[in-house]
């Protein structure tokens, strides 16, 4: 199963089923391949570019402004490999399992199938604390259920969790390439053997560049400032989305329409907020329709907005400091009782 094929069967005759058919009659479903074309163009200009710059900057401490660029690179791939697992870029699954495995596993270092299996159930259930892994208490805490039920590094970590959150960003890359490895033992993911070979290349080829450029004292830094850069990166843009917004329970029974836009959350900007956040900036239109093209999003926010308005849904959108700002105000405010209790 994809990622785009989450939608439950609550569509037929549901509020979404409505909004659906508006959206289909307007043509935002259809493929854009002249977008992803050109975007898909200057994402492989950019990466095959950082790392022309990276091998003829040689030895200098120069290297480590390019490590940020690269992070950059990196992320904008990973955010490509993403829209091609929501099926957004191709219709047929086969072509885009490759170009996935070849963007995640090979280019950055993310298992691919590892990594649409937990999205997918992500989209299926946002936000909710049993059944989302992306608000699973693994080392933050997301609820205050969470919060009374933490025991070591998490309930540690949970008392402070709004102030060490973007530190913490900064291992998230090493973090996604450990659970890339580890899934690799897991009998359900696809083509195991192929996906390790691909996370294998990249981890050979990526630090073999590296250490044969640079010798291994500003090799160690390029790594560090180039993965904590791109762990924040990619926080910073999946973070503004959900966190903040309702944790669901087992005792929340909503159809698809509500739970996927009470949890989600846009974000306003211009055409730099779009491009730097893949489109995820219009999270609730995402969620919503997750095989629409990400150029076709921003042409979908009006119609979704005024029919949510129609029906009494709030529809939650801000800026792009305010949204992080709502994320730490709630993980601070989840920390709380492990505060009290240690008064």
């Amino acid at each position: 199963m994809t990622v785009a094929e989450t939608a439950p069967q609550t569509r037929r005759g549901s509020d979404f089923a409505k909004l659906s058919r508006r959206i289909a009659e307007e043509g935002l479903l259809d493929k854009r391949p002249g977008y992803y074309a050109v975007r898909i163009g200057l994402v492989a200009a950019l990466f095959a570019g950082t790392w022309a710059v990276f091998a003829a900057v040689g030895d200098s401490w120069w290297q480590i402004p390019i490590a940020v660029l690269m992070a950059v690179a990196f992320a904008q791939v990973t955010l490509l490999a993403h829209d091609l697992a929501h099926g957004q870029i191709s219709r047929s699954r086969r072509t885009s399992r490759i170009a996935g495995l070849i963007a995640g596993n090979l280019a950055v270092g993310l298992s691919y199938g590892w990594w649409m299996d937990k999205h997918t159930r992500h989209h299926a259930n946002p936000n909710h604390e049993d059944h989302d892994p992306d608000v699973s208490p693994d080392v933050l805490l997301w609820s205050e259920k969470q919060a009374e039920a933490a025991r070591g590094l998490p309930r540690f970590i949970g008392r402070r969790q709004a102030y060490l959150f973007f530190p913490l960003l900064t291992l998230e890359g090493l973090n996604l390439k450990v659970s890339s490895f580890r899934a690799l033992r897991k009998e359900s993911l696809k083509s195991r053997r192929t996906e390790g070979l691909l996370l294998v290349a990249h981890v050979l080829a990526y630090l073999g560049a590296v250490f044969l450029v640079l010798p291994l004292p500003k090799a160690l830094l390029f790594l560090v400032v180039h993965q904590a850069c791109y762990g924040v990166y990619l926080g910073c843009t999946f973070a503004p989305n959900h966190k903040g917004m309702p944790v669901l329970t087992a005792e929340d029974e909503l159809d698809f329409l509500r739970r996927q836009v009470l949890t989600s959350r846009n974000v306003r900007g211009g055409r730099l907020v779009n491009t730097a956040l893949g489109g995820l900036n219009f999270q609730i239109e995402h969620h919503l329709f997750p095989s629409m093209p990400t150029a076709n999003l921003r042409r979908a926010q009006p119609i979704v907005r005024d029919y949510c308005a129609s029906l009494g849904i709030d529809y939650v959108e801000c800026g792009l400091l305010e949204s992080w700002g709502q994320a730490l105000r709630h993980l601070h405010e989840v920390g709380r009782p492990l505060r009290e209790v240690r008064k």
